[in-house]
């Protein structure tokens, strides 16, 4: 039921996902190898500033009140400014370095998402959540740049530097300086390690209700006509609100744990320098240390919980990308249920279909189909009839290999289908659909798309056999014309030609109609069958028909009745058989003369 929230799930973060990043961090060695140098040189000249600082005070301290300018310690106050600028323009170029590095990563893995979706099943795309999958896409994609930024830069180097000046403090000092810094910093890695565990829980939340908001709402924008129609606005506004309602409380939950984390973390860090300020100044007061040791104590409890706040942000991100790219990478771990199995190419010679007892199921108490057989000998025109239900449809599908057979074989040529690419087989078959879709841009290149390196002259062609100029002479833009989100500046019958002209210039061997002239009066019909009739005259067609008078010039005719074939043959053979067929086609034929009446 669509006023059901979509569930959404979202496991515990897998860390180990992260090696996944490893091959994109490999293809720029050199890049990262200077990067690194970059930061060895910024935290060199960050632990070096505090001791600069510390002769400035020192000298500044042991000068005369009435000293002169020449006494003033210009050359580490120079220093000092020079060390400071090359602390910032190292880390800027070290950043700078590796942000081709992180752009080309997400380019990759971006296109790699796209790639990926698009080599899944039908089965996959026809229970996908758009707009939710969309959300998590944008947020994995995103989430990486940070990842692959700060996992490199932040975290280690951050470590190192808090060692270094624990050890340099431990030697040049009394001892309490390292353990009050070695314990503040190790109760702030527990705390923020144990803080972050707890509320990613709730960025998930936060995930997954504004995921489901999303889906909501491009769900309902997509089905724009339909929720006109009903008029059920307030309906779907109330959903949205339910899904934002969630989406709200989610974030408060997250606004509270985040405050809970950034306060545990401030107190351990004031209670820390707290505690070294009061020995420091202890220290100079019992003449232990200079008031200039005094400023770099000040210094480095400066540098360390600086940069250690810093880190605690940083995990806290790292988690909540990981939460976000996590759904990413399960997607780049889903496996379609439609796999080639080698890479042979499909090979058409005749352009023959056979199907070899053919049966298949959705679901494994629902069968579709049953030990279905024929044969359409090169050039012929077959058409499939039946009620609604009765498994027309699913054997296209199974003919462009959307889905796998339960058992039996379908041949083209005589080669199994399922042993070639799915590449060669679906650029041998030409379909024009009983739903066109159209892409959000212009007519021209909606029928270009059949063929995409056609030139301008063969889509007007293509245009005129599907009988589609008139039209487009009449329009302001003419075939630069933009069509609108799925086609719907078009209407029904103009959508299919579109989609025939598209097949028509595709121009394949073999030509699969399904119901492609179900949305067009009887004169549009008529000459549009005309054209169909003449391009498909070197092609092998496959024909799903509702309406009977298109058909009766179909070589053999199919007729499906609950997923078995109970009749086949000419369009008079069924006639005269009295059977299935015929009484389908007294009914159409009755409904012809009263609509005429």
């Amino acid at each position: 039921m669509r006023g059901q929230r979509t569930d959404i799930s979202f496991g515990e973060v897998n860390w180990n996902k992260l090696t996944s990043l490893i091959p994109y961090l490999l293809e720029h060695k050199m890049r990262i190898g200077l990067a690194l140098l970059c930061l060895i040189a910024a935290k060199l000249a960050s632990v070096g500033l505090p001791f600069i600082l510390k002769h400035i005070v020192d000298d500044l301290d042991a000068a005369d009140a009435v000293t002169s300018m020449v006494s003033i310690p210009l050359a580490l106050l120079v220093a000092y400014g020079l060390v400071r600028f090359s602390n910032v323009i190292f880390g800027e170029l070290r950043d700078t370095i590796f942000g081709r590095v992180t752009e080309r990563a997400m380019r990759r893995i971006g296109l790699k998402v796209f790639q990926h979706l698009h080599g899944l099943d039908l089965d996959f795309h026809l229970n996908r959540y758009t707009g939710g999958l969309s959300r998590d896409i944008d947020r994995g994609t995103n989430g990486i740049s940070f990842l692959m930024r700060f996992m490199v830069f932040n975290i280690v180097p951050t470590l190192l530097e808090i060692g270094l000046i624990v050890v340099i403090l431990f030697k040049q000092y009394q001892p309490w300086y390292a353990v009050i810094i070695f314990f503040a910093v190790v109760s702030y890695i527990f705390f923020s390690v144990f803080a972050t565990e707890m509320r990613t829980r709730f960025v998930r939340e936060m995930n997954k209700a504004e995921s489901a908001t999303s889906t909501r709402a491009i769900d309902s924008l997509l089905n724009y006509e339909t929720v006109k129609y009903f008029t059920n606005e307030r309906y779907e506004a109330d959903n949205y609100d339910v899904e934002l309602a969630s989406w709200e409380k989610a974030r408060q939950k997250n606004r509270l744990s985040l405050f809970f984390l950034n306060g545990g973390q401030a107190f351990i860090i004031a209670a820390a320098m707290c505690g070294a300020m009061i020995l420091a100044a202890s220290d100079v007061v019992k003449g232990a240390m200079t008031l200039g040791d005094f400023v770099l104590i000040n210094a480095f409890m400066m540098q360390i919980f600086m940069p250690l706040n810093f880190l605690g942000f940083v995990y806290r991100e790292m988690k909540g990308s990981m939460a976000n790219i996590e759904r990413m990478f399960n997607l780049l771990d889903t496996r379609a249920k439609v796999e080639d199995h080698t890479d042979t190419a499909l090979q058409i010679s005749q352009g023959k279909i056979e199907f070899r007892d053919v049966s298949f199921a959705y679901q494994a108490d629902r069968p579709i189909l049953q030990s279905i057989s024929f044969t359409v000998l090169p050039h012929q025109k077959v058409a499939v009839v039946g009620s609604s239900g009765a498994g027309k449809s699913t054997l296209l599908k199974l003919l462009f290999r959307f889905y796998d057979t339960t058992s039996g074989t379908i041949l083209i040529d005589d080669q199994d289908i399922s042993q070639v690419t799915q590449h060669s087989l679906r650029k041998a078959i030409g379909v024009i659909p009983q739903d066109t879709v159209l892409f959000n841009t212009s007519i021209f290149e909606n029928i270009r798309y059949g063929r995409i390196d056609a030139s301008r002259e063969e889509v007007e062609k293509a245009i005129a056999m599907a009988h589609l100029d008139g039209f487009i002479q009449q329009l302001p833009q003419g075939d630069e014309t933009v069509v609108g989100e799925r086609g719907l500046k078009l209407s029904g019958g103009e959508k299919q030609r579109v989609a025939i002209a598209r097949a028509i210039l595709k121009h394949p061997p073999i030509m699969v109609f399904d119901e492609a002239t179900s949305s067009l009066d009887s004169k549009s019909e008529k000459s549009i069958l005309q054209a169909i009739k003449e391009v498909s005259r070197e092609q092998t067609s496959l024909v799903i028909a509702h309406r009977l008078s298109t058909i009766v010039d179909a070589d053999h005719i199919i007729v499906l009745d609950q997923g078995q074939m109970i009749e086949y043959g000419s369009h008079q053979e069924l006639i005269e058989r009295q059977g299935h067929y015929a009484q389908l086609w007294k009914i159409q034929q009755s409904d012809n003369t009263h609509a005429a009446d």
